[in-house]
């Protein structure tokens, strides 16, 4: 019954293209970006191959064609095993607005200098684009403001580099002890997809610090909420290095 091998034959073919699409990105067999497209071809074919299942399944009920229905229903289930997760995350995917390029500050962001050179595409403008991200980002995400420390700029700089060394999957490719200003390239550990992270500690009249901080993605047009995330979860890094400065000072 060719219902029922199609079934069969997608399911194989998803699983085969999920597997290379990550096993080749992940072991830099290839790009990211084509992992991933691999990785959406096999997720579309799982789709495809429930869909094929189910008419299968039905049409192969009677006894007679008992053997196209066992592969049928194997087929099937293999393609909702794949399929139901990964739409599961595509659905809650849609909660994020369709942007990659998160800023604390919307009218005066911190501006890449050394990303420039690290990209796909050499002559990609890094500007901050206000009227295409602002609203959007206030929209999907709420408040994403700088945080506010007591220390001066200098010192609040080498507390954040610290901090900002201890990320697993951050490495550092730009310092500017004199603008305070880092960069940083942040790579995702199943794809490998980079991004590009700018951190600017910048003096307040009041004497002390404020951390800004921008994270921007190199590939596709939204990003899964990730860069919201990446500040978010630095700024609780900062908070807890704070904490334990706090602590260290206390000790008599």
């Amino acid at each position: 019954m060719i219902f029922a091998w199609l079934a069969f034959f997608d399911a194989l073919l998803a699983i085969a293209l999920i597997a290379a699409g990550i096993v080749g990105a992940h072991f830099y067999l290839f790009a990211p970006f084509m992992g991933f497209q691999l990785f959406a071809l096999g997720f579309l074919l799982s789709i495809m191959g429930a869909l094929v299942g189910f008419v299968a399944v039905f049409i192969t009920r009677k006894p007679q064609l008992r053997a196209g229905h066992n592969r049928a229903l194997v087929g099937t289930a293999v393609c909702l095993l794949i399929a139901l997760p990964l739409i599961v995350t595509v659905v809650r995917s849609l909660k994020y607005p369709a942007i990659n390029d998160i800023t604390t500050d919307f009218d005066n962001p911190p501006e890449f200098v050394f990303a420039q050179k690290l990209q796909h595409e050499p002559n990609r403008d890094m500007k901050y684009n206000k009227a295409k991200y602002a609203i959007k980002q206030r929209a999907g995400y709420g408040l994403i403001g700088p945080i506010k420390e007591r220390l001066e700029p200098s010192a609040e700089f080498a507390r954040v580099t610290e901090v900002a060394h201890g990320v697993p999957t951050w490495k550092i490719t730009y310092s500017d002890a004199a603008k305070n200003t880092l960069e940083v390239v942040a790579t995702s550990r199943l794809f490998h997809f980079q991004d590009d992270v700018v951190i600017q500690i910048r003096p307040t009249p009041d004497g002390v610090s404020l951390i800004e901080m921008r994270s921007k993605s190199r590939d596709g047009i939204g990003d899964f909420g990730v860069n919201a995330k990446r500040i978010r979860r630095f700024f609780d890094r900062v908070a807890l290095a704070r904490g334990k400065v706090n602590e260290q000072e206390e000790i008599p």
